[in-house]
């Protein structure tokens, strides 16, 4: 296991015996038994260990090709890649609904953890390939992650094996949310041939 991993998973056992609050970068030190400087120099504050779990959840996101099938719509290709994220966040459930309950207190951490999930709502419809550029696609990002916390509501009481509910208050907003995801994939079209 790797230095920053180390450090993400005292985060998160701290989070959720103790609370966000009692998170410092002494105490995830001393909870990863690692000196003090080598977290900083890794994570500067508990906020970017934060933000670091969100990486550590896009590159398992996209450690596996994402195919798209013949005829397969956009909105597809995201609602798999949003489940694949779910999937990632199974083990720290206990963490995360810590946090959803703490960080609301810490405003700072809750304003850098929500650009962190722009970014990586951004990655997610890039990687569905679906152009992000302009307005529009900087209304398909915000609502994604709209749609995303939504059904990470659901998620969070979710006990069945399949996560059945989940998959279906994900597609629901997803379908609420299409005509955008299909814009921003037809405005990427145009300027390809445009620019050919």
């Amino acid at each position: 296991m790797s230095e920053a991993d180390r450090i993400i998973d005292a985060m998160l056992a701290l989070t959720e015996r103790q609370g966000w609050r009692a998170v410092s970068l002494a105490a995830v030190a001393e909870e990863a038994g690692m000196p003090i400087l080598q977290v900083y120099r890794l994570y500067p504050s508990r906020t970017a260990i934060l933000c670091g779990l969100l990486r550590r959840i896009d590159e398992a996101v996209l450690a596996a090709p994402v195919e798209a099938a013949a005829g397969e719509r956009p909105r597809d290709r995201v609602f798999d890649l949003l489940m694949r994220r779910f999937d990632a966040l199974q083990p720290y459930r206990g963490a995360l609904d810590t946090l959803r309950r703490d960080l609301p207190k810490d405003p700072v951490a809750a304003l850098a953890a929500g650009a962190a999930l722009l970014c990586s709502m951004r990655l997610m419809l890039e990687a569905a390939g679906i152009a992000c550029h302009g307005i529009g696609g900087v209304v398909a990002v915000k609502l994604t992650a709209a749609s995303y916390l939504w059904a990470a509501r659901t998620w969070t009481r979710d006990e069945s094996p399949d996560l059945a509910p989940t998959m279906a208050t994900l597609d629901r907003r997803l379908r609420g949310i299409e005509r955008w995801l299909t814009t921003g994939r037809r405005r990427a079209g145009e300027r390809e041939t445009a620019e050919a």
